[in-house]
């Protein structure tokens, strides 16, 4: 199952429904749609700075990923940044992968 870092910030409307909401509604909301497409909620937090908050996702796969991306941002109350993650043992892995390469002016 992929692991996704999820950064998300709120419009104005999308802040003023957490305000009416709450922070776990929120976050309930997330899990449903993430556990429907048959991933799974890690980690949920808000925090300061330039986004709102962070989930952390295991994904179903690549296009269950999307399609929760796309249900989100469709609403137009929330962005998001999704950035796919590797394990440290996937990352073992890769570099154990070689293939041929020319550089650039080489």
């Amino acid at each position: 199952m992929p692991t996704f870092l999820v950064q998300f910030s709120y419009t104005a409307e999308g802040t003023r429904g957490l305000l009416k909401e709450g922070g776990t509604k929120r976050r309930e909301a997330v899990e449903k749609l993430i556990t429907s497409l048959g991933g799974k909620l890690k980690e949920f937090y808000y925090c300061f700075g330039e986004y709102d908050g962070i989930a952390v996702i295991e994904g179903k796969d690549l296009v269950s990923q999307a399609a929760a991306s796309l249900i989100i941002t469709s609403t137009g109350l929330v962005n998001l940044k999704s950035t796919l993650l590797l394990s440290p043992e996937e990352m073992d892995q890769a570099t154990k992968v070689t293939a041929p390469y020319r550089p650039p002016g080489q």
